[in-house]
């Protein structure tokens, strides 16, 4: 299911998407609860991680609070953002779920409610969700917080895969949960001329706030890997004590660099003769013709000197995605770092759940594409995913153009 055609959704097609996005989220918890249960549900308070529990009310939360306590949901984007709510069904929702009023380090504090309480709250959110879908107008101001509702939790189904990596879950009893990473046979990077593109989307259907709108941009000639650098590609700087040589790193790459005390990516164990990596409680032989995964933007800027390119900017990611697809333009296994830092387009006005992109304009890095653990649906070529230089969490990955 493609995401163009889930940004235009009309009802019944939001209907079974979201009862698809429910039925994947509890597939996580249930994986969760298999290790975390008997521990009283506790994991370690990284920047990275969010209690479980407290994962699970937020999306039952998210979709309450846009929903069936919006009065002014039929207005769509154009809905104030501070208007006042219906009543929870859950009198403390808002004091333990709001995520813009919770701080992060606060949340292993909470008293949140056990797993099958926090499971029915999610049961009884999605039948009211679903009765107002079954009566909303079929229009895109009528339907946008259906699909925002949708790929937020879509968005956080992909958090609790890349938590259960740090955590170090295992799949065993979870096969088809996360499809496997493909390899990649080489080829050639491609040449675009200049050229002149779209950045940013028109309006019409789902669009995110920070990919409003369509503007034109001038693009000059670039060279751009057809995919993503892989692990053999990667494994030659390392190898060449690319950690060892400041020359490669930013100033504030290399400060990471020591705070960390990192030789190679997360979660790798070797990188000599082949490449060993902790995936979900397993040690595994990773093919070196697998996209590297989990750098930070440092360790791919760092890669990307040693080897003489750069990262691509955000624009010539995207005109690349857009006009290479036919020569060989692949991307969707790890999502790619740029050399871009997030900031508004021009024209940029916030949506009402601002919290999403406006706070985090000029401290974060553009990611572009998507990971093999993000859902189909939530695919885009124009999707502006975004993180600190420093997390390596994610399933992130990078390609390079030339200088």
């Amino acid at each position: 299911m493609n995401t163009s055609r889930m940004r235009s959704a009309g009802k019944e097609l939001l209907s079974l998407a979201l009862m698809d996005a429910r039925n994947h989220t509890l597939r996580w918890i249930s994986l969760y609860e298999e290790t975390l249960a008997g521990a009283g549900w506790r994991v370690p308070l990284f920047p990275e991680l969010n209690p479980p529990l407290w994962e699970l009310g937020h999306i039952g939360w998210f979709q309450e609070y846009w929903l069936a306590r919006n009065v002014q949901r039929q207005r769509g984007a154009s809905c104030a953002a501070a208007a006042p709510r219906l009543a929870s069904i859950e009198p403390e929702a808002d004091r333990w779920y709001d995520s813009s009023h919770v701080p992060h380090d606060s949340r292993w504090q909470l008293d949140v409610p056990d797993l099958q309480t926090t499971k029915q709250y999610l049961v009884d959110t999605m039948d009211v969700t679903l009765d107002l879908l079954d009566a909303a107008d079929e229009h895109d101001d009528a339907l946008y917080f259906f699909r925002l509702a949708l790929f937020h939790e879509d968005m956080h189904g992909e958090a609790l895969a890349y938590m259960a990596q740090t955590l170090d879950l295992s799949l065993a009893n979870a096969p088809g949960l996360l499809p496997e990473i493909a390899s990649m046979p080489p080829r050639a990077p491609l040449l675009f001329p200049a050229t002149r593109v779209a950045l940013g989307c028109a309006p019409g259907g789902f669009v995110f706030d920070n990919e409003k709108w369509a503007h034109e941009v001038d693009v000059p000639e670039f060279e751009i890997d057809a995919q993503p650098v892989t692990w053999s590609q990667y494994s030659e700087f390392v190898e060449d004590g690319g950690y060892d040589e400041q020359g490669w790193w930013a100033a504030d790459g290399w400060a990471w660099l020591q705070r960390e005390g990192r030789r190679v990516p997360r979660h790798v164990d070797q990188m000599r003769q082949g490449v060993l990596q902790q995936r979900h409680g397993r040690l595994v032989h990773v093919a070196l013709a697998q996209p590297v995964m989990h750098v930070s933007w440092y360790e791919a800027d760092a890669w990307c000197r040693w080897a003489g390119r750069r990262l691509p900017t955000e624009v010539e990611w995207e005109a690349a995605a857009q006009a290479g697809h036919s020569r060989g333009f692949r991307w969707g296994d790890v999502w790619e770092w740029t050399g871009t830092t997030f900031r508004p387009y021009p024209g940029f006005s916030a949506d009402p759940y601002a919290d999403y992109s406006q706070p985090w304009f000029g401290t974060h890095k553009v990611l572009r594409g998507a990971s093999f653990a993000t859902r189909g649906r939530m695919r885009h070529p124009k999707y502006r995913n975004f993180y600190l230089p420093t997390r390596d969490d994610i399933f992130s990955g990078f390609r390079s153009c030339a200088v």
